[in-house]
Parts: structure tokens; C-alpha cells; sequence
């Protein structure tokens, strides 16, 4: 599969690509204002660990809120 320039995309995937980047960039927000405003005792881990994570992709900041949070 080549891979497509942004001028080659269709309007609808163009769309799709922008949601993707706001709900990406709110989920790491959402993170790392977690992780500055929870005490280290309630983080599975180092922060700074959790912080490098967070800049995963989607992947970082979902494994962030289902494993590096004590509840």
C-alpha cells in the first residue's frame, strides 16, 4: 500500500486523520495533567516513565489510565 500525500486525501479522510489527532492530543493531555497533579505513591511506576508513554500514541496514555493509576 503507498502511501498517500495530504493533497491525495479525500475529503472524508482527511476528517477522520483530524478527529484521530484531537482525540489523540486530549488523551495525553488528560494524562499528563494526571500524572503532575497525582502524588508519586499513587502511580504504578516512575512518572517520568509514565510521561515518555504518554507521547505513545494512543497506546501510551490508554495503558497509563487502565494500569499507571492506583485507585
Amino acid at each position: 500500500m503507498a502511501k498517500k500525500s495530504w493533497a491525495e486525501l479525500t475529503r472524508q479522510q482527511k476528517w477522520r486523520l483530524g478527529v484521530l489527532g484531537v482525540v489523540q492530543l486530549a488523551l495525553q493531555f488528560v494524562v499528563l495533567r494526571d500524572i503532575a497533579e497525582r502524588p508519586a505513591d499513587e502511580v504504578n511506576g516512575p512518572k517520568a516513565g509514565w510521561i515518555a508513554a504518554s507521547f505513545l500514541n494512543f497506546a501510551g496514555p490508554l495503558a497509563y489510565l487502565a494500569l499507571g493509576r492506583k485507585n
